[in-house]
């Protein structure tokens, strides 16, 4: 249902089929508010952001979607999004919707959006997003673009979603033409962070979801927090150090550990470190692991193929370090080093060592 294609957004409108008559009262851009337990994923406030920018484009209200069971921690929620843009929010409370479940969310949503007909819907890619996204989609016979980089809106009103496709070796914009909403994931640190505004409020649409726990097949027993998910914060540092092939051996990537340690930094690879087995698949930066927006990123030994560069080109400052001049990475890093890293990792180390007293490595990593 989604048409991917390169035609002129003017060309298009010439071409496409008028939108099915029971479709045309579809508007306003919404954002799904993830949560659980009381915390909201920041890909929600970051989505928020983009979605600003495509509801003045259209001229029509951004809305945050909270559902949740009733309680302090989904009033929260609504308040956050207004804070971070949103000029109205739908409110789903039920004790159903106390853990994430997929059938009881996607039935709740599923009838939020037939009842008051968003234009586009976008929700984070994270794993409850992906799961959720999917469901609704296809619940509503409508397209889904996964995974996108990029959000505009074209000439003629529709969402026109980028995303890396032929194993990231190209940039695919795809267009869910003459189907509603349109709906997109975006992966956390995708999107910049938008400014939180304390004075901003919005009005709220309380919405009762017609839900039955004895028809819901999944049952929660008991919850059980993924401890293991804490020990990485790679994709919310402000700085990353991070190493590829280059380093040649799974023992010289301790440079990248040592010179991390020294900043008070988090540390990451590239793919084929974690097919090598030298870092763990939490550890992976790029299109196919984890997204990166840190003040600033040290790149040591990677080339910088177009999968990583998906994944890094939103810090503020990358500094790349390669002996291969002509290396891919050099396009879009905001320094360059042209040298070996395994001789000038321990280098750096040792000066960061020299000027930073512990204090100032923990204020650089806060």
């Amino acid at each position: 249902m989604s048409e991917a294609t390169a035609a002129p957004a003017q060309s298009r409108a010439n071409q496409k089929k008028e939108l099915p008559e029971h479709f045309r009262d579809y508007k306003h851009v919404w954002v799904f508010i993830e949560q659980e337990r009381g915390e909201v994923h920041p890909v929600s406030w970051e989505l928020l952001g983009a979605g600003r920018k495509l509801a003045d484009k259209l001229g029509v209200d951004l809305a945050g979607v909270v559902l949740g069971a009733p309680g302090e921690g989904t009033r929260k929620a609504v308040k956050e999004a207004f804070h971070y843009g949103a000029d109205v929010a739908y409110l789903v409370e039920d004790p159903i919707l106390t853990d994430y479940r997929n059938e009881p969310y996607s039935k709740a949503l599923t009838q939020l959006v037939n009842t008051h007909k968003p234009e586009i819907l976008l929700l984070g890619a994270t794993t409850l997003g992906r799961d959720l996204a999917g469901s609704v989609a296809t619940t509503l016979l409508t397209g889904l673009t996964a995974d996108c980089t990029e959000l505009a809106v074209d000439a003629d009103g529709s969402l026109a979603a980028t995303r890396p496709t032929f194993g990231g070796s190209l940039l695919c914009t795809i267009y869910t033409l003459n189907y509603r909403p349109q709906m997109a994931t975006v992966r956390p640190r995708q999107m910049p962070m938008p400014a939180r505004d304390e004075a901003k409020e919005g009005r709220i649409v309380e919405f009762k979801a017609d839900l039955d726990e004895e028809s819901i097949i999944t049952k929660i027993l008991k919850f059980i927090p993924d401890r293991e998910s804490s020990k990485t914060n790679l994709a919310f540092a402000d700085v990353v150090v991070a190493g590829g092939l280059g380093l040649q051996s799974a023992e010289n990537f301790q440079l990248v550990r040592n010179l991390a340690t020294t900043l008070g930094a988090e540390f990451g690879g590239s793919r084929p470190l974690v097919q090598k087995g030298w870092i763990g698949a939490d550890r992976q930066i790029g299109q196919t692991g984890k997204t990166i927006r840190p003040k600033l990123y040290i790149a040591a030994g990677i080339s910088g193929a177009i999968q990583h560069r998906v994944g890094v080109e939103g810090a503020d400052m990358i500094v790349a370090i390669n002996t291969d001049k002509n290396a891919p990475i050099f396009d879009f890093a905001h320094l360059g080093i042209v040298t070996d890293a395994i001789r000038l990792l321990p280098a750096l180390t040792e000066a960061f060592r020299r000027r930073l007293s512990p204090h100032q490595r923990d204020r650089l990593a806060s």
